[in-house]
């Protein structure tokens, strides 16, 4: 017998040799013999598959760390702005805050969920090697986002209005109206910048995005401080500086798309089959927007319920803390999120569903150990993180009083994170909204409202009801996670890439036969 054991690494990989055949047929083995051809054959297994895992880590860090320095960069660059805005006074500060948060909730959230539907689409198409796909959904997504721009510019030409109806104060409403005018230009570039992000993202093409976000921030905060303080611009001069600035960094990724070997196969030139197929991208964009608002518009519903309790002001400055502190922390999930994603849905396409799960198992590990680490940072500065912004006694202590809670979010945050983006890989935003209404709207929110004010919690009730809100998200999204056909998903995954080629092709073959 030919002692010739082969293990393949991968679904429609090769397989690969482990010992050396005799060429001949070989005598019956002893018993002893047996047991140690046995015991070197699985060693080879176990050494093939530590050498897959070890592959897969290092493919997900490459995605996931600079994806992290992405999401910190943008993020700084609105940060820089309402700061520099906060030391012109309280009046600005609350202006730009204001209008900051009333324009990511009703525009740049919705934006970026619609831009996520892509992320099913070129990756799976990336990993069919149907490359040409890739530049026709990247059209076809900012066609739909520059459209979707006009409603959404007509509801922030009226923030002043609409915030005076929620009953917020006058002269803040006036100033964020003026915050908001002047932010409707970079809303354009944002419907561009958000696919190209996600279109990059499917490739795998990372760095170039960092690099392209670390340039920007390094432009915007020397020409914010100009337009606000040379310029006496004032709040409207910050707006304008993140205008300028996301038209930047679109233009910069659009240049490098354009012009880099990178994607010489995956962007060919504009074309009209762009406006084709509405319906294959709405399925999936659609939802992927509705499953990222709910959550982004359940922590803005927090902030509003903290401040109709007794003390709002110590409530909502600790919720801003808190807040803060979570955004921060959520920096590493989103990258594994986003590495997640992006796996997921190339192996998928490429008809590998072992490997799809083989790097969700790697990434929930990735996502525990960091869940690990930001829990014993939080608890162990907990009795001081407050100062670092405030440096009122009685914030301080609320805040450390409710780092138990921001602990348990802290921790169950990698995993809905992760889980969220498999769902994109996948193509399930479907059932990762219906997950995120009924975890945020139907357990979290009224949970936390019940407990706040009918059993006098206050703050820590609504804390309380939003940890049950993500565990009951994170906890849908494993089941749903655990109970997946890895077959049938690579079948789907095929079946949506050649769905999309047969449609390109319907109106050649119909031209034809004219």
């Amino acid at each position: 017998m030919a002692a010739d054991l082969r293990v393949a690494l991968l679904p429609g990989e090769e397989s690969t040799p482990c010992t050396e055949s005799s060429g001949s047929a070989a005598p019956a083995l002893k018993n002893d013999d047996r047991k140690a051809d046995s015991g070197r054959a699985l060693d080879c297994l176990e050494e093939e598959d530590r050498l897959v895992l070890w592959e897969e880590v290092k493919r997900q860090c490459y995605i996931a760390l600079p994806m992290i320095c992405v999401n910190l960069l943008q993020f700084l660059i609105q940060v820089t702005s309402v700061m520099l805005v906060g030391h012109l006074g309280e009046l600005q500060l609350a202006s730009a805050s204001l209008a900051t948060s009333f324009c990511v909730v009703t525009g740049f959230s919705f934006l970026m969920g619609m831009a996520s539907g892509i992320e099913t689409l070129c990756g799976q198409a990336f990993g069919a090697r149907q490359y040409h796909l890739l530049g026709i959904y990247l059209q076809r997504a900012v066609v739909v986002l520059l459209i979707l721009c006009v409603p959404i510019a007509v509801v922030w030409l009226n923030v002043e209005h609409l915030l005076k109806a929620l009953g917020q104060d006058p002269v803040i409403s006036y100033n964020a109206g003026i915050y908001a005018r002047w932010l409707i230009p970079g809303l354009v570039a944002y419907s561009a910048l958000q696919p190209l992000v996600k279109f990059l993202q499917t490739q795998s093409a990372v760095i170039p995005m960092m690099l392209c976000s670390l340039f920007t921030l390094c432009v915007h905060i020397p020409l914010c401080w100009v337009f606000v303080y040379k310029l006496e611009f004032g709040i409207k001069g910050a707006a304008i500086a993140a205008t300028f600035s996301n038209w930047l960094n679109a233009i910069l990724l659009a240049s490098y798309v354009k012009f880099s070997k990178t994607c010489q196969k995956t962007w060919t030139t504009f074309s009209a089959e762009a406006f084709q197929d509405f319906r294959g991208f709405f399925r999936l964009a659609i939802p992927s927007a509705v499953m990222i608002c709910f959550e982004y518009w359940s922590f803005e519903t927090l902030v509003l319920l903290s401040g109709i309790l007794p003390n709002p002001q110590l409530e909502t400055s600790a919720f801003s803390i808190i807040l803060n502190t979570l955004s921060l922390c959520y920096m590493v999930p989103y990258g594994l999120s986003a590495a997640a994603s992006t796996r997921v849905s190339n192996e998928l396409g490429a008809g590998h569903p072992v490997s799809a799960k083989t790097a969700v198992c790697v990434t929930i590990s990735i996502g525990l150990l960091d869940s690990c680490l930001v829990a014993t940072l939080l608890l162990s500065t907990r009795n001081v993180l407050g100062y670092a912004f405030s440096n009122e006694e009685e914030v301080v202590k609320y805040v450390a009083s409710l780092m138990p809670l921001t602990t348990l979010i802290s921790v169950l945050d990698p995993i809905q994170g992760i889980f969220s983006g498999v769902a994109r890989g996948c193509g399930w935003q479907g059932l990762g909204a219906v997950a995120n209404l009924g975890a945020y709207y139907i357990v979290g929110l009224p949970l936390g409202s019940v407990l706040a004010f009918f059993f006098d919690l206050k703050g820590r009730g609504l804390w309380i009801g939003i940890v049950c809100g993500i565990a009951t998200q994170a906890t849908l999204l494993t089941i749903v996670t655990l109970s997946t056909n890895w077959q049938k998903q690579a079948r789907e995954a095929w079946e949506r890439v050649h769905r999309a080629e047969k449609v390109l092709e319907e109106p050649k073959t119909g031209s034809q036969h004219c």
